[in-house]
């Protein structure tokens, strides 16, 4: 469910990338925290009590905004600008621990 997005009132920009498989547009030098909120405003993650998390500080200091970019799972997406072609995925569940 979208909910009203924090940036609805800024033109469409001309970086394309997908979040969770939907082709979302944003801006050169917005961060992937900017472009999660202006797509939707929903959760970047979960915690373990299910607990809804979004982007918050946008400063690297709360880690609220942990997404997987690129294959990378619990990457800042306050800390990395957006690039052309990016995909995205919001974490589902606590993520997996593997002893080697």
């Amino acid at each position: 469910m979208k909910i009203d997005s924090r940036f609805q009132a800024r033109p469409k920009g001309n970086i394309s990338l997908s979040i969770d498989g939907e082709i979302v547009f944003a801006h050169k030098g917005d961060t992937v925290a900017t472009a999660l909120l202006a797509d939707s405003g929903n959760a970047s993650r979960k915690t373990n009590k299910n607990s809804p998390r979004t982007p918050f500080c946008m400063m690297g200091v709360c880690f609220d905004c942990l997404v997987e970019i690129n294959g990378s799972p619990n990457e800042q997406s306050c800390m990395i600008q957006v690039e052309e072609g990016m995909v995205v995925k919001r974490p589902k569940g606590l993520r997996n621990y593997e002893q080697k």
